[in-house]
Order: structure tokens, then C-alpha cells, then sequence
């Protein structure tokens, strides 16, 4: 081959090269604006959320939550798969059963109650203290070793969480200190989720058990909320508290965390996953922009404090790390 040619070769292929590499910077960048925008529509949402309980109740929001929900997983597995679903065997049906009663009745009923009894910003951040719980189910099955770092995160995690609570427990504020501790047990419910669900996810795909534990988990939630459903004047229910239910439930619940898979596939777990931190500050400064709530300095440094432990026990372990996977609840 006469050197022009080699060289027009080489040219061409360092040009195709140099095209796939900027096709993929501008796809991380858009991931990166999505992945922000999520963390401004989630950290919103605790607010949008108390205001949807008060003209709703909680029981009523999820009654609509649930009717509406395994709505979007049918329209979802058949845009994927048509008439013909995934199949799965016994085994993991029964597996899914077990997800959906603890990510739907459990985790979702008691962070929506947690949320109503709490405010927005202690919702965030007790919430965010989820990754600690995974870290604890891991050790627990053997399948992580605590390391020294991780360990003085736990302790510097749990020393910010007292130091959160202490204006409500030592100001009497019972409704709301009783609503964040119902919160940390959603956390630890949503971790056994997390833990649960990876195996199965690896073999059947996020979004077969996504759907399948929708699907799974609505109807006792909806039995037992059925009640409450039933006690809402839903003609009289005003078109802002609609927008807000659809926000809650379609934009944040479901197409937020569709939204975050893809984040994640693009950009990796361990590079996303740090910027669920950012979700308690956005969930703060919207309450107290929209809702004038109020934070002293110690409910904020013990903030900080938590979120720093938090971080420091879940990327205080080897790059490898199954805890380093685990997202903060945000619901």
C-alpha cells in the first residue's frame, strides 16, 4: 500500500476515534445535567409530598399512588416486551412477592407516614442515612468485612443523627422525632431492598423486577389503604394537588429512578452515586424557600455530621465494594 494511502487510513481512523470520544463526553455530560436535575426534582419533592399528605392524608396518597403505579409498570413491560412479559420461575416469583411487600408496603408506607410527621428537610437527611443500613445487612450475610474507616462513619453517622434530633427530642416535639425514627426503620427496609433485589436484577434486569414488584406490592397496599382512599372528596380535590400527585408519582417515583438507571449505565455507580448528598441541601433550601421552615446551627451541623459518616462508611471500603452500590432512599 503506497504511503498516501496508509496515512489517509490512519487519518481516517483517528477522525472515527476522536468522533466516538466526543459522542461519549457529550452523553457523560448529559447524564451529569440529568443526574443534577433528579437531585433538584427529588430534594423538591419532600415538600411537594407534605403538602399532597395535608389535602390528601398519607393513607389517601398512597391509596391513588397505588392504583396509579402498577398502571405505569403494565404500560412499561408491554412497550418493552409486547404481549409476551418475562417469564420467571417459582422461586424468583416468590422472591419478587417478598420485594414488593418490603420496598412497597414497607418501605414506601412508612416513609410516606414518616414524611407526614417529620418535616421536609429531617426527612431528607434521615433518609439518606440508608447506605449505613446496607452496609450492616452486607456484614451481616458475610458479604462485607467493616473496615476501620467504615466503622468511624457508622460512629461519626449515628453522633450527627443525635445531634439532628436533639431539638426535637430535648423540645418535646414528639410528632415529629417519632416521624424521623420511623423513617430510619423505612431506611433499613429499603437497604434490605437493595440487597435483595441485586442478584435477581443481574439475572432478570432492573426493570423486570422494578415492574414485577410493582406489580407485586400495590395490592395489599391498596387493601389496606382502600379506607382511607375512600375518605377523600376526590371531586373536590384542588388541580394544584393533582400536578403534585402526578409530580410525586410520575416524575420522582417512577420516571426519576428509570432516569437514574440510565445515570448509572452511563457514568457508573460509584461516580453517581455521590451526588444523592446533594439531595438533603436542594430538599432544605426548597422548604425553607416555599414553606419558610426554619434550621438552627446545631440541626445543620448535625446535618453535616451525618452526611459526612454516611459518605465516609459507604466509599470507606475497597473500589469493589457491594456498599459502595447502595443508593440513598428517595421517595
Amino acid at each position: 500500500m503506497p504511503p498516501s494511502a496508509a496515512a489517509t487510513d490512519a487519518a481516517l481512523a483517528g477522525t472515527e476515534v476522536a468522533a466516538e470520544i466526543a459522542r461519549g463526553d457529550r452523553r457523560a455530560r448529559r447524564a451529569l445535567w440529568l443526574a443534577l436535575f433528579l437531585v433538584v426534582v427529588w430534594g423538591a419533592n419532600y415538600t411537594v409530598q407534605k403538602a399532597i399528605f395535608h389535602a390528601l392524608s398519607p393513607g389517601g396518597f398512597l391509596f391513588l399512588r397505588y392504583l396509579v403505579m402498577p398502571a405505569c409498570a403494565v404500560l412499561l413491560l408491554s412497550w418493552r416486551h409486547g404481549l409476551r412479559w418475562p417469564k420467571v420461575s417459582r422461586a424468583d416469583a416468590l422472591l419478587l412477592l417478598r420485594l414488593g411487600l418490603v420496598g412497597h408496603l414497607l418501605h414506601v408506607g412508612l416513609v410516606t407516614y414518616g414524611i407526614h410527621w417529620s418535616t421536609a428537610f429531617s426527612s431528607s437527611v434521615i433518609l439518606a442515612c440508608g447506605p449505613i443500613f446496607t452496609l450492616f445487612i452486607l456484614h451481616w450475610h458475610g458479604h462485607e468485612k467493616l473496615t476501620r474507616g467504615q466503622v468511624a462513619g457508622v460512629a461519626v453517622a449515628c453522633c450527627g443523627v443525635l445531634a439532628f434530633l436533639s431539638d426535637k427530642l430535648t423540645g418535646g416535639h414528639w410528632r415529629a422525632g417519632g416521624g424521623d425514627l420511623v423513617l430510619l426503620v423505612a431506611a433499613s427496609f429499603f437497604s434490605y431492598y437493595t440487597v435483595v433485589s441485586k442478584p435477581l436484577i443481574e439475572r432478570l434486569g432492573a426493570v423486570t423486577v422494578m415492574t414485577y414488584a410493582v406489580l407485586f406490592g400495590s395490592g395489599p397496599v391498596v387493601l389496606l389503604t382502600l379506607p382511607s382512599g375512600l375518605a377523600v372528596a376526590w371531586s373536590e380535590i384542588a388541580p394544584a394537588i393533582w400536578a403534585g400527585t402526578f409530580y410525586a408519582v410520575i416524575v420522582s417515583a417512577f420516571i426519576g429512578w428509570l432516569g437514574w438507571g440510565w445515570v448509572n449505565v452511563v457514568r457508573g455507580v460509584g461516580r453517581t452515586a455521590p451526588l444523592m448528598y446533594l439531595t438533603p441541601p436542594v430538599a432544605g433550601l426548597v422548604a425553607w424557600a416555599l414553606t419558610g421552615e426554619r434550621y438552627s446551627a446545631i440541626k445543620i451541623a448535625g446535618a453535616a455530621l451525618t452526611l459526612a459518616g454516611v459518605a465516609l462508611a459507604q466509599f470507606g471500603s475497597p473500589p469493589r465494594d457491594p456498599a459502595r452500590e447502595s443508593p440513598a432512599p428517595v421517595d
